[in-house]
Order: structure tokens, then C-alpha cells, then sequence
């Protein structure tokens, strides 16, 4: 094959490719949160019902999946800085020190760390039911 026609054909390739390679992008490079446990405890006076508390590291550029809790969340930032917003509410950039609480019904649709050079720790509270997962993706 001569070298020309060889060149179109990896041109050609090349354009049909990079449109899925750029939407696949910044799912394959963003960092991922990871969820330290730090306890569970039933709630007797709420049957039914459990308190769970953990600890979320946010490295660096981290962004979370759409998702929701079936539980009241509240959130207690620890170090850096975060985004955070429910589908219908506001974006809220929280520090150290500052709260944020989203409902049982509520969709999180914003939740990345506010910096691409900084980690970030906050700590949820969430009261639920009994076994609930802690998240649940929504599409």
C-alpha cells in the first residue's frame, strides 16, 4: 500500500475516533472519591432506621456520578474546598468548617472538589434506612 493512501486511512481513522475519545476523556481521567466507614448505629426510638457516618477523600480534580441517598445527608467539610448542589437548588463552593444537608428525595447533581491541585475531606451523616446502600446512581 502506498504511503499516501496508508496516511488518508489513518487520518480518516483519526477523525472518526477523537469525538469518542474526547467524551470518554473526562470520565477515564477523572480521580475517583473513596468512602472510609466510620460507624453505623440503629436508631431504636425510629424503627427501621439507621444512623451512618463517613468519611469522603476527594483527591485532586474528583467529581461524583449523578446521584441521590434515600436519606438525609449532611455534610461537614473538613479540609479544602468543595461543590456541591441538589437538581432545583444552588451550587454551594463549602470550606473547612461549613455544612451542607441534602433531603431524601433530593438528586445530587453536583458533588467534585472545588480544586484541581488540592485534595479535599468532608464527613457525612446520613439517616436512613436500615441496609439502604450509602448512594444510588441516577441515570
Amino acid at each position: 500500500m502506498p504511503f499516501q493512501a496508508m496516511k488518508t486511512i489513518v487520518s480518516r481513522a483519526a477523525t472518526l475516533m477523537l469525538p469518542l475519545l474526547l467524551a470518554a476523556a473526562p470520565a477515564m481521567a477523572a480521580p475517583q472519591a473513596s468512602v472510609t466507614p466510620l460507624r453505623t448505629d440503629t436508631l431504636p426510638e425510629y424503627p427501621g432506621k439507621e444512623v451512618e457516618m463517613i468519611v469522603v477523600d476527594y483527591p485532586p480534580g474528583a467529581v461524583d456520578p449523578v446521584h441521590r441517598h434515600d436519606a438525609h445527608a449532611f455534610v461537614y467539610v473538613l479540609e479544602g474546598s468543595i461543590v456541591m448542589g441538589v437538581k432545583g437548588g444552588k451550587e454551594a463552593t463549602l470550606k473547612p468548617g461549613d455544612t451542607f444537608h441534602e433531603g431524601p428525595n433530593d438528586v445530587h447533581t453536583v458533588g467534585r472538589n472545588a480544586s484541581a491541585t488540592q485534595p479535599a475531606k468532608f464527613v457525612v451523616l446520613l439517616i436512613k434506612n436500615k441496609g439502604a446502600p450509602i448512594l444510588t446512581p441516577v441515570k
